[in-house]
């Protein structure tokens, strides 16, 4: 498993989080991640905790909300929902809008 797409994107919710504790200590982070980021949230999981040492997010938790893929379909009108990062609708059409499973945010942090 290949963790620098996660690192780099643990480093960078960990930048943001520590400007906004503002010297508070963090203790979790919450994240929506969809499934069409190519983002291993086990991966992530890793790297936050790797990035997050000697910061004032040391031990924080990184809560990982997976959101699934969705889009409708130009063809048939349905609308279908997977985790497969190849997209196609159950009549066999590549020709999709997707609506939801690109997200990567920070929802929210708690702190102390």
């Amino acid at each position: 498993m290949s963790t620098v797409h996660e690192l780099s994107i643990a480093q960078s919710v960990l930048d943001a989080v520590c400007s906004r504790a503002a010297g508070r200590t963090v203790h979790s982070v919450r994240m929506q991640v969809g499934a069409l980021t190519a983002v291993v949230p086990q991966a992530l999981r890793f790297c936050w905790a790797l990035a997050a040492e000697g910061t004032v997010a040391d031990g924080a938790r990184l809560e990982i909300d997976e959101r699934p893929a969705t889009a409708r379909c130009r063809e048939c009108g349905v609308e279908t929902t997977t985790t497969d990062p190849i997209l196609l609708c159950p009549c066999g059409s590549a020709d999709l809008d997707v609506t939801a499973g690109r997200e990567l945010q920070i929802v929210s942090m708690e702190v102390g």
